[in-house]
């Protein structure tokens, strides 16, 4: 297709969205049934109860998408009739589009177009998980620094921090730090936390927090009792996890 041809088709998909005053942008059928050629409205139809079809295969509910709505059309000297119409969200549109006839030119761009957005937006939303779970990783460091400077303050040592994360992935994971990185194949060196996805850094985040506030609050001296402490609130926190269908050491990422 000749790249005047596809810009003019983007422009005119664009310039039909219109939006609810939500704010909820959407088509009309009529207007995106005139921009893929179809001439008939019946067969056009035909083209969206497939589309339809692949919104409830997917268990998404069809009318999030697909709004059957009726308005009125002029028919000159002043008449009027009304014809049934549908609004359509852009994920309907791309559907429709995946359901048309490729032999077209106005629908092999259409499917082209959108799985091109589709793809920007997988892009988009994988980018802010990223920086989700990088801040949510600084953020565990960040508590884990507290953490090891309120050991050193209450137990006068600096080593007692070793003996105590020595434990704590134990506790959330049911294994030794060194067996999991052992199961998911992670270089000894490399911090396991690096391999934690968001939800697990928060996780472990949330029982290094309850620590550092017991053991201040309750004046805990010594290794084994903040070791006992910090064992117990990862332990809680698993216990939560797996309640909720969530298996700490089944989410490790492989980096």
């Amino acid at each position: 297709m000749e790249t005047n041809l596809i810009q003019q088709l983007l422009s005119d998909f664009e310039s039909l969205a219109q939006t609810t005053e939500n704010g909820v942008e959407f088509w009309l059928a009529r207007d995106l049934q005139q921009l893929l050629w179809y001439t008939e409205w019946r067969n056009f139809i035909k083209v969206i109860d497939k589309a339809k079809d692949s919104v409830d295969t997917s268990q998404v509910d069809t009318s999030d998408h697909f709004v059957e709505i009726n308005k009125k059309v002029s028919l000159g000297s002043n008449a009027q009739r009304e014809i049934e119409d549908i609004m359509l969200t852009r994920y309907a549109c791309y559907l429709i589009a995946q359901n048309g006839d490729p032999s077209k030119p106005e629908i092999a761009f259409a499917q082209s177009y959108f799985a091109l957005q589709t793809r920007k937006i997988e892009l988009i939303e994988q980018k802010i998980e990223d920086i989700e779970r990088l801040s949510a990783r600084k953020k565990l460091s960040e508590t884990e620094k507290e953490l090891s400077k309120v050991i050193f303050e209450q137990t006068k040592s600096d080593k007692n921090f070793a003996l105590i994360r020595s434990k704590w992935d134990a506790a959330l994971f049911g294994m030794p730090t060194k067996d999991m990185k052992e199961k998911r194949n992670i270089k000894e060196t490399k911090p396991l936390a690096d391999h934690m996805p968001t939800i697990i850094l928060k996780a472990k985040d949330f029982a290094t927090e309850i620590t550092i506030y017991n053991a201040k609050n309750n004046n805990m001296t010594t290794e084994k009792s903040i070791s006992n402490e910090h064992v117990i609130n990862n332990k809680s926190v698993r216990d939560t996890l797996i309640s909720r269908g969530i298996v700490p050491e089944n989410f490790l990422l492989s980096l």
